[in-house]
């Protein structure tokens, strides 16, 4: 049955509250309701939050906006399950604190009036010497009406703190689960271990790079500002049907095959290359410099992996009894079989659990997910629940370019990142609408993760090798997301493409090992660490939900304004940079926390130099400008 004062359309919210909305420590994230009652009373509402210690914090007042919404920004400050819950009420002495002035001035009921604001103060009970001073005129019939009402209304902040409540009812709780900090904001570095520190020797030997010697790449991978190591898998490799160099299917000698071809005889999931060494000391190493190792997960088996031999229920077959390769139609993965999750779901799942919880006793605490949406959506849901539990710590990035109600269904179920489409998003208009989904339609359950490329994914924009196509991706990246990732090589602006028609790179490191060399003197090394400086250096750029886009004068530049608090940040990219063009901004002050018609410059993050919303120049030279806002 509807209530006296009802609370309709409550958000953020999941199917009802099946599943958790997304929060991390400390982080302002807004709660709404539609919420409204009959007649003239006036009425309140309230958002509880409930730790994961089973107790209300205190209530946060919400603000009442147009067409009886009302919102409030909360925060929680400890990791794990919470919920809350929004309340509402008739508010009488606000009911009175309205309509007394009115009715005393016209003469109507003035001792009645006076005598029912006494007795809502008397109701309140409140043992404070002003409050009780107030009462006392109030309730003196003696004193002048005036004298007496002033002091009615002068204890409104008393109750502004602490409101009397009738009709007082509240919405069922509904679930939030705040992660670490890591799980909102973040800047990734992939690179593949085989390929930091090797080298070609004198006679033209390669030798193979390590853990070791990658572990020596660290301290560059941190000064550039990045915070999480990615690594691609580092299990042994399989020998049979081993892919060869540029993805052919006849593997040389020597040629070291695809990472995700996991297992052969040396080992499978749980172990590590016998070329790479061990790992210990290079996540010992990435904790001195404080970057998370992030490792990938591939649920997926070369046909030479132990699983196949020890358990070919795993497996799906075909109907000559053979075991299926993993296939695109009409691409077929030769090297890869992968998993059948019905032959036998509970003992699959165990040897799961058991790897993810050894890389865990590893150091490991993010793992990217290959291909989560061609496993089921079930499997995900009770295995990160069950980490979770165990180790809040850990953060799961699901790496589905698929469809957006699976990619949205598989961060419903609990992955704390996604990879997203941002990748494809060439031109103005389709570029902002997706930024703002992802800021606020989505971001109460799906944290987006902006990649500028991947060792898959070389976008066509970036194939001509353009130094201000290359910076104006990075910046989009790294503030249209609190959390952005690149892979190595994109500082040195490596983009030759397998072919005309594809996003494959051309000699691709997923089936060889690469030498750079990395003090080259065209790097981009220097500007992504300004940039990376940038990100930490403004509260705004460590935020999701903050994003709005604003307007612009160049149909092909887009416009995004972020605040957190005091800092406010405008971002303006050229989406297809050239020659040096002058762009006037249409921003909404509203968005960067000013009044109308208050002045306020742009102050340039990378030169210092300050400008107007009238004037920002845009060349090949910089691309993209990040700008803090200052008021004269």
């Amino acid at each position: 049955m509807i209530t006296r004062i009802p609370i309709l359309d409550v958000r953020p919210q999941l199917e009802g509250g099946r599943y958790p909305v997304k929060a991390v420590d400390g982080e302002r994230f807004r709660v709404q309701a539609r919420v409204f009652g009959e007649g003239r009373a006036a009425i309140g509402a309230a958002a509880i939050l409930t730790g994961p210690d089973g107790i209300d914090r205190p209530g946060v007042l919400l603000a009442q906006h147009e067409n009886d919404v009302w919102s409030a920004e909360v925060s929680a400050d400890q990791l794990g399950a919470w919920t809350f819950r929004i309340e509402s009420w008739s508010n009488p002495y606000a009911t009175w604190y309205r309509d007394a002035p009115i009715k005393i001035e016209a003469g109507v009921d003035i001792d009645l009036v006076l005598a029912e604001g006494a007795a809502l103060l008397e109701r309140a009970n409140i043992d404070d010497p002003v409050f009780l001073q107030e009462y006392s005129i109030i309730s003196d019939a003696t004193k002048p009406p005036l004298d007496r009402l002033v002091a009615g209304l002068s204890v409104s902040p008393f109750f502004e703190a602490d409101p009397l409540k009738d009709h007082l009812d509240s919405t069922a709780s509904l679930p939030v689960f705040v992660d670490r900090q890591r799980a909102l904001f973040g800047s990734w570095y992939e690179f593949f271990p085989r390929s930091e520190g090797a080298r070609l020797t004198n006679d033209g030997r390669l030798i193979t790079g390590t853990l070791r010697t990658a572990a020596t790449r660290l301290e560059a991978v941190a000064a550039m500002g990045f915070d999480v190591v990615y690594l691609p898998p580092i299990h042994p490799i399989g020998t049979v049907n081993r892919k060869g160099r540029d993805n052919t299917l006849n593997a040389a000698e020597g040629d070291p095959g695809s990472p995700w071809a996991i297992g052969s005889a040396d080992g499978g999931h749980d172990a590590i290359h016998p070329d790479l060494g061990t790992i210990d000391d290079f996540v010992a190493q990435a904790r001195r410099f404080d970057l998370d190792v992030a490792l990938d997960f591939a649920l997926q088996c070369a046909p030479d992996h132990p699983w196949v031999r020890a358990h070919p229920e795993w497996f799906p077959t075909r109907i000559d009894g053979s075991i299926a390769f993993a296939e695109n139609p009409p691409k077929k993965y030769q090297d890869i079989y992968p998993l059948d999750f019905d032959g036998d779901p509970d003992g699959l799942y165990t040897e799961i659990v058991r790897i993810l919880r050894f890389w865990i006793g590893h150091g490991v605490n993010i793992f990217r997910v290959d291909n989560p949406h061609t496993k089921p959506l079930g499997l995900w849901e009770r295995l990160i629940a069950d980490i979770r539990g165990t180790n809040p710590e850990v953060i799961f990035l699901a790496e589905a370019f698929t469809v957006p109600a699976m990619m949205q269904a598989l961060a419903m179920v609990g992955f704390h990142q996604s990879y997203t489409y941002i990748t494809w998003r060439e031109h103005k208009g389709e570029t902002g609408r997706y930024l703002e989904e992802v800021a606020r339609e989505t971001s109460h359950f799906l944290r987006p993760n902006f990649f500028v490329n991947t060792p898959d994914i070389l976008p066509r924009y970036l194939q001509s090798g353009d130094e201000a196509m290359f910076k104006s991706r990075a910046v989009l990246a790294a503030t249209g997301s609190p959390t952005w990732g690149m892979y190595a090589g994109f500082e040195l602006r490596e983009h030759e493409p397998a072919g005309p028609d594809t996003e494959e790179y051309l000699h691709s490191e997923k089936y060889e090992i690469k030498v750079r060399d990395w003090d080259r003197a065209d790097s981009l090394a220097p500007f992504i660490t300004k940039l990376n400086e940038s990100r930490r250096r403004h509260p705004a750029l460590r935020q999701l939900r903050n994003l709005y886009v604003q307007g612009t004068s160049d149909d092909s530049v887009v416009c995004f304004s972020k605040r957190s608090g005091d800092d406010a940040v405008v971002v303006v990219v050229d989406l297809a940079p050239g020659a040096e063009k002058t762009v006037r901004l249409s921003v909404n002050p509203a968005d960067i926390g000013l009044q109308w018609g208050m002045p306020f410059l742009l102050q340039d993050e990378m030169s210092g130099q300050a400008t107007t919303a009238d004037r920002v120049v845009i060349s090949a030279e910089q691309p993209a400008r990040i700008f803090g806002v200052v008021t004269p």
